[in-house]
């Protein structure tokens, strides 16, 4: 296990201004607007880290627009390390509420406010990748929503190597569902990060890593700085996993039978893998892949997911390099 990274300090301008907690950066010349998104949840601080990181690295778009937000930084300063998940949001869930029909509605809750101050600037985006991180270790994954755009740009990305095709939660829409993201018919992609564990050093590394790759893939960073920061895919074979079922809390204590971890594949169908209470959760079907367990999930809320490897994915990457990116210029 990697060492935990020092809580990060907001900048300024998180409290202030017209839209607190978003910084723009606009180039001369026209090109698409990308979003990177942090803290959506207040007890993953990862992603803050990394966007830090990234400022401090002084990048600017050549091309078009680059917004950079802390979703959330309200629960951010509620965070306390001895009791972290007392911090994911102040009122509700962030990232259950993108869904016009609800939002339409007055505000119940700050994050339903804060959902409603940045709507207006996410539909305007083209590209965004919202970082988070994971309760448990394991593998990084980027997640989408499973449209055949979605799922293509993911994996062109290759870092993380793993992509997750998730239709999402029953219990409301995040942000990579919202409007056109999730419209298989209109322009836009949203990705979701999930970097690894929320204090690992690593995980930091991996967030930043992964916005660099994205912010080179969609085409808005300068050669030099793609030459100098961007790095290429990790070596490993992209693997895709489709979401066939979630596993929802219904009564509740949720309790996995084997430890907490990503990723492990139950080889065969009718496998006990958790009880939900007293009732016994088990694998549909055979080579079923575990996916982001929430051993904590109350009653409502998504405590598994269970997936499928999806096999070729060559046939569902384009090959060559990706159209408008730096480091294509470069190969």
């Amino acid at each position: 296990m990697s060492a935990a990274f020092p809580l990060p300090r907001l900048p300024e301008w998180c409290w202030s201004g017209e839209l607190p907690g978003v910084l723009e950066l606009a180039a001369a010349r026209p090109g698409p607007h990308v979003a990177i998104f942090a803290l959506v949840h207040g007890n993953e601080p990862a992603g803050a880290a990394a966007l830090l990181q990234l400022c401090e690295l002084g990048i600017r778009p050549a091309r078009g627009r680059l917004t950079l937000c802390f979703a959330n930084p309200q629960a951010y300063a509620a965070y306390d390390p001895s009791r972290p998940a007392q911090a994911r949001f102040l009122d509700e869930d962030l990232n259950r509420l993108w869904d016009d029909n609800l939002l339409d509605r007055p505000a119940a809750s700050r994050e339903r406010a804060r959902a409603r101050q940045l709507r207006s600037l996410v539909r305007q985006v083209d590209f965004l990748l919202d970082l988070h991180s994971m309760q448990v270790p394991g593998e990084p994954l980027l997640l989408c929503h499973p449209t055949a755009k979605a799922v293509a740009f993911a994996l062109r990305l290759g870092i993380p190597a793993t992509v997750v095709s998730d239709p999402g939660h029953e219990s409301g829409r995040r942000l990579i569902d919202y409007s056109a993201f999730a419209d298989p018919e209109r322009p836009g992609i949203a990705l979701l990060l999930e970097a690894g564990c929320h204090r690992q050093r690593r995980t930091v590394e991996t967030a930043l890593a992964a916005v660099l790759r994205f912010l080179d893939v969609c085409g808005i960073l300068d050669p030099a700085d793609a030459a100098r920061f961007a790095p290429r895919p990790w070596g490993r074979e992209p693997r895709l996993v489709r979401v066939e079922e979630r596993v929802t809390v219904r009564r509740g204590p949720f309790r996995l039978v084997e430890p907490a971890a990503s990723l492990r594949i139950v080889p065969r169908a009718g496998t006990t893998i958790a009880f939900d209470g007293g009732r016994a959760v088990r694998t549909p079907f055979d080579d079923c892949v575990l996916l982001l367990p929430a051993p904590s999930a109350p009653p409502g809320h998504t405590a598994l997911r269970l997936g499928r490897l999806a096999r070729p994915v060559a046939a569902l990457t384009r090959p060559g390099a990706e159209p408008g990116s730096a480091s294509a210029a470069r190969r």
